[in-house]
């Protein structure tokens, strides 16, 4: 995801610096204050234990494919969606056997990171006592948009309008009680994916008590709009490499499918997911405080700069076209993302002359989302049917290609 430009998002950065956050588990301490001690600075290392709470349309989905190339890197056990499932049983609250094979593993996987809806207590019987728990926000104006594009025909709310703007000027027009189940994109969905009630009163005292129990279950919180910043700040605390954030965008969207929003319509998304707003205005200032204690505005920049640059040239060494391109476009179909609704989800398309190690690199950055699940949960289950998704007979042939070797050190 391409990020603001760095400077102007550091200065805006600074207009959330205020207020107390407190860091949970901080295990390093920033190589500044080892200098002032006059301490050699001791490496951290790696924290290989990591729930990732898969928020819907806040680039959550690129984030899963750096969670996946991690795991695999350093030959983790991924908690993957049971039989035929591409989900941990979403939208039902999570329970622990939507994971494969949960009662012969039991509390033993490292990672988990496919769409759930949050349940701490059945979570915690799946992953380890020591856990890092992190998760994403967007901002909700334009989550809205997106989420009335890509879910234009399968949300009752969203089928029954022209278009966003017509929706969101009177919601209530559209938004039946008795469509709950299916209309939980239509309204306060980051809320919802917490495991808390969409619907809620917007009460002060309630939301404050929601506020601070996802701070005691959550270590950190990313935020969409800082898309590389998050990155450096998930790097510095899980103790990762570079090349372990680094990303192709992925699930993204033409912008000729973008609706552009009247003034009206984006200050009733603040009314109308008056939840998810608050949410995010939130953990927005806790993030860049976190920034702030950690890594520093001088060198948050630095290392965004690095990541930038380590990006540009894997674009320039993998892909064909050097940036994603619209479903019609994509030569390989195994590597065509899910389309819905209005959206075209754009995809990539790779160079042909790659040897063998780089075009793994290069086939696992731009893999989507059910294909790369499916191909994991071929690699952890091979004795249970694969995962039917219906991609064409390239497959088969990909797949093979794509079969374990040893860890992929980064090229």
């Amino acid at each position: 995801m391409k990020s603001p430009v760095c400077t102007s998002s550091l200065c805006l950065g600074l207009i959330f610096l205020s207020g107390f956050f407190r860091v949970k588990n901080k295990d390093y301490t920033t190589s500044k204050v080892h200098e002032e001690l006059l301490i050699p600075f001791m490496p951290c290392r790696a924290k290989t234990n990591v729930m990732f709470l898969k928020t819907h349309k806040t680039a959550s989905s690129t984030v899963l494919n750096i969670m996946f190339r991690f795991a695999e890197r350093y030959n983790l056990t991924v908690a993957l969606p049971a039989d035929q499932l591409v989900h941990l049983g979403y939208p039902n609250t999570f329970l622990a056997h939507f994971v494969e094979e949960f009662q012969t593993i039991g509390q033993n996987y490292n990672i988990m990171c496919n769409h759930l809806r949050f349940n701490p207590s059945e979570v915690q019987k799946v992953m380890a006592a020591n856990t890092f728990y992190f998760s994403i926000l967007r901002n909700p104006i334009p989550l809205l948009e997106s989420s009335y594009i890509y879910y234009k025909d399968t949300v009752p709310a969203f089928r029954i309008s022209k278009d966003v703007n017509e929706y969101l000027a009177s919601p209530m027009k559209y938004y039946h009680p008795a469509d709950y189940k299916q209309n939980i994109y239509a309204r306060n969905i980051m809320w919802f994916d917490f495991g808390y009630d969409n619907n809620a009163e917007d009460n002060k005292k309630y939301i404050q008590a929601v506020l601070k129990e996802i701070e005691q279950n959550f270590h950190l919180i990313l935020i969409a709009e800082y898309f590389d910043e998050s990155m450096i700040l998930l790097k510095h605390t899980l103790c990762w490499d570079l090349d372990d954030v680094v990303y192709f965008k992925l699930n993204s969207r033409s912008q000729d499918t973008v609706q552009t929003l009247t003034p009206e319509s984006e200050e009733q998304i603040k009314a109308w997911c008056s939840l998810d707003w608050k949410l995010y205005l939130h953990f927005n200032q806790s993030f860049w405080r976190r920034i702030e204690e950690t890594i520093g505005l001088e060198e948050l920049e630095k290392e965004v700069s690095r990541l930038r640059m380590r990006q540009k040239l894997l674009m320039e060494t993998c892909l064909l076209d050097q940036e994603a391109v619209g479903k019609d476009h994509i030569k390989n179909k195994a590597l065509l993302p899910f389309q819905s609704g209005d959206a075209n989800i754009l995809g990539y398309n790779l160079k042909q002359d790659l040897d063998n190690r780089t075009l793994r690199t290069c086939q696992k950055m731009v893999m989507p989302e059910l294909q790369y699940t499916s191909y994991l949960y071929a690699v952890q289950h091979p004795h249970k049917k694969r995962k039917q998704l219906g991609l064409p007979l390239l497959w088969t042939t990909f797949h093979e290609k794509m079969q374990p070797t040893a860890p992929n050190q980064g090229m």
